[in-house]
Order: C-alpha cells, then sequence, then structure tokens
C-alpha cells in the first residue's frame, strides 16, 4: 500500500485511528490477518488502533507498513492512550448486550472472584482475551474468554 494520508501537523490518536479504519477497509483485510502481519492478537490490535491501548514501537511501525499508514503514526501509536468514552448506556445492540451481562452479572462476577481469591479485582493492564465463534445446531454461539492478572486491594 502506498502512503496516500495528509500526515496532520500534530497527529492524535484520533487521527491514527480514522486512517486505520480507512487503510483497513481499503485493504480488505480481516482485523485477525492484520493482528497476524503485526504479531499481535487481533483483540489487543483492534484496541490499540482504537486508540485504547498502546503498541510496542516494532509493532506500531509495522503496522504502519502494512497498511501504508505514515510512519509518524508509530509514535502516536506507541503512546499510552487515555482511557475515556461515552459514559451513557451505549445503544448498539451489540455492545449494549456485553453492557447488560456486567450489569446483570457483575455483582455475580465479583462475588465469584472474591470467594476465590479475596478482596481484589481483575486486572485489565495484565489481561488477554479471545473471541471464537463456536458452532451450535441452535445458531452459532459466541465464545468471550477474559483472562486478567488477580490484584488483592491493599491496606495501608
Amino acid at each position: 500500500m502506498k502512503d496516500t494520508f495528509e500526515v496532520p501537523a500534530m497527529m492524535t490518536k484520533e487521527d491514527v485511528t480514522m486512517m486505520i479504519l480507512s487503510a483497513k477497509k481499503t485493504s480488505g483485510m480481516s482485523w485477525e490477518e492484520i493482528a497476524e502481519k503485526i504479531d499481535m492478537s487481533p483483540v489487543y490490535t483492534h484496541s490499540a488502533a482504537m486508540g485504547m491501548n498502546a503498541l510496542p514501537l516494532e509493532n506500531a511501525k509495522t503496522l504502519c507498513t502494512v497498511l501504508g499508514l505514515p510512519q509518524e503514526a508509530a509514535s502516536v501509536l506507541e503512546e499510552s492512550p487515555t482511557k475515556v468514552w461515552e459514559q451513557a448506556v451505549p445503544t448498539d445492540p451489540c455492545i449494549y448486550r456485553l453492557y447488560e451481562i456486567v450489569g446483570v452479572y457483575g455483582p455475580t462476577i465479583k462475588a465469584l472472584i472474591e470467594e476465590k481469591f479475596g478482596t481484589g479485582i481483575m486486572s485489565a493492564i495484565d489481561f488477554d482475551m479471545q473471541i471464537t465463534k463456536v458452532p451450535n445446531p441452535k445458531g452459532d454461539r459466541v465464545k468471550i474468554e477474559m483472562s486478567g492478572k488477580y490484584l488483592a486491594y491493599n491496606s495501608w
């Protein structure tokens, strides 16, 4: 792919996200294909592309090459994000259902984590997630598997 992006004087994560989405659409590649080319998981690749995580510099440079982005975008992709998102209840049906799951099962998940580990949380920093399609005669199922490091609360 050829660099065809106008490079803003001060590139932001939002600028890079728009470039990535445009290049992905033009390339016809899936997130799994892009992730494989940069040696990262599809979940983490997408999250970093949306500005919610940072990529290691070498992976960011590779992503820029794969998608034909200006190399200046690599340093933006490497920056630690400020994780801010809309605090209103989401209206996208898929995202809303995940929000609903946490609303309904969040207290249960918390209680079971505390029973097994003690009072603490599951890290979203030291974290891994896979999304798998599971065939089922009643209709294919979505399997979301999350694994985060347990962090106990400190008393001080």
